[in-house]
């Protein structure tokens, strides 16, 4: 006996992720609804070899479905959210509008499973932002030892986490540098991305940095411990998928690059790639399609006391959205539902 699985979003990069993944895990779906809005009502995306045809989402009745993978924004999560909810179906929802919700949990499997059980205070469960949950990957094992006092990280983040309109953009302006006359201005970035990078991603705050900074600040606290201290500088860069980061950490007790390698060798959802030679790292291009997160540079950092830097990549249209989505409902369906 399995579940009846609706995915709303289904026609985004990251609904149709969603779905891939679905049938590679092959999660127990007795029935599964793709959901978008009315102008893509009829059009037919894959899961697994079955061609599904997309419903309309504002006609849809969630009675009766048990679990529901929400890639439809916030706007229209805040609308259709409560309406599935109500109906019993179970939200787990990839946008930011429930994240910093007390009553609802933020979860990322491999780091804080048992919070599973909050779901029941609204029926809805929240996706952490893609930058947030490769690092809380990384990061969790490593604090399970030696307590971990800030972190200071950078990002270097694909456009897909812009969407298909950020793809679209670098592939476009990356063609009309070379083609006079095709030349193509900035749009959804706030500056070129093609051969560039921006040091901006979401909007300014009041203290100067941006919202994607403070999320991973906030979600970091959440998830992991909210005594860590957390200084973000995320950057949007013109690669198509994969986000990496580069992580300075600063622990209360001393760790060991060559323990700190042992343990994150052991941890799960971790692959460490860490050979001191050419090329002996992971890169973005090498993560794409793939369920694991990479660590790799795993170095002391002599200039504090308790230190170290690693340099953490991932898939985050997999890890950083869609793959955590699906986690997610095994989890769900592993320790509170139980029906697969």
């Amino acid at each position: 006996m399995g579940y009846k699985v609706v995915v709303a979003g289904a026609t985004g990069n990251v609904g149709r992720e969603m779905l891939n993944i679905l049938a590679e895990r092959q999660f127990p779906v007795d029935e599964i609804a793709a959901l978008a809005s009315r102008r893509s009502q009829g059009t037919e995306v894959s899961f697994g070899d079955k061609t599904l045809k997309i419903q309309d989402i504002e006609q849809f009745d969630f009675t009766g479905w048990d679990m529901a993978l929400f890639a439809i924004g916030s706007d229209a999560t805040k609308k259709y959210a409560p309406i599935a909810a109500k109906a019993g179906c179970v939200v787990i929802d990839n946008s930011s509008l429930y994240r910093y919700d007390p009553e609802i949990p933020l979860i990322v499997p491999e780091v804080n499973p048992d919070a599973i059980t909050g779901y029941k205070n609204k029926n809805i469960i929240s996706n952490p932002n893609c930058s947030t949950a490769q690092m809380v990957v990384a990061l969790k094992p490593l604090h399970d030892r030696a307590r971990i006092k800030r972190v200071v990280v950078s990002t270097y983040q694909s456009v897909s986490g812009a969407g298909k309109d950020g793809m679209d953009e670098l592939w476009d302006q990356t063609k009309g540098i070379y083609v006079p006359g095709q030349e193509v201005g900035a749009k959804k970035f706030q500056k070129q991305i093609a051969f560039n990078v921006i040091p901006q991603i979401d909007v300014f705050m009041e203290d100067g940095q941006t919202k994607e900074e403070w999320k991973m600040v906030a979600e970091t606290k959440k998830i992991v411990d909210p005594k860590i201290r957390v200084t973000a500088t995320c950057v949007r860069v013109p690669v198509f998928v994969g986000h990496s980061e580069a992580i300075n950490i600063e622990f209360e007790d001393f760790l060991d690059e060559d323990e700190a390698r042992d343990i994150l060798r052991e941890a799960p959802g971790i692959l460490v790639v860490d050979k001191r030679e050419p090329g002996g790292y992971t890169t973005p291009v090498e993560c794409v399609g793939d369920y694991a997160t990479f660590i790799s540079r795993i170095r002391q950092d002599s200039t504090i006391e308790n230190g170290l830097n690693l340099w953490c990549v991932s898939d985050n249209l997999r890890k950083g959205a869609a793959l955590n989505a699906v986690q997610i409902a095994e989890l769900l369906g592993n320790r509170v539902l139980k029906k697969g």
